[in-house]
């Protein structure tokens, strides 16, 4: 499993999502209060819009567009509760965050 160097941890605060691209992914990293860090796939499964662009609020991602919400920790869907987000192997390596995209895909509706 290849691992791709992301930012520096002290890049995102603690309550922060931002989005990058990883090896042709677009990369959410969560940096959940307490210093727990999540990649999920950053675009909403709905219409693939941006949930950098939403809300991040308690563990809970809220697109913009249509209010669909995720688990940040999981990535399982909350509303609806029939989708979810694609997760991503995340390690912190010497203040780095490193995700690797090997062989996963992001998650669509209907797809």
């Amino acid at each position: 499993m290849t691992y791709h160097p992301v930012c520096d941890l002290d890049d995102i605060w603690e309550g922060e999502a931002v989005e990058f691209e990883v090896a042709g992914h677009d990369i959410l990293v969560v940096h959940h209060i307490g210093g727990e860090v999540a990649a999920l796939q950053a675009l909403c499964p709905h219409q693939d819009i941006s949930l950098a662009e939403g809300s991040f609020e308690n563990g809970v991602l809220t697109c913009r567009a249509h209010l669909w919400q995720f688990d940040s920790r999981s990535g399982d869907g909350l509303n609806p509760s029939d989708c979810r987000l694609a997760r991503y192997p995340v390690r912190v390596r010497d203040g780095k965050v490193l995700v690797s995209v090997d062989g996963i895909a992001p998650f669509r509706v209907g797809a």
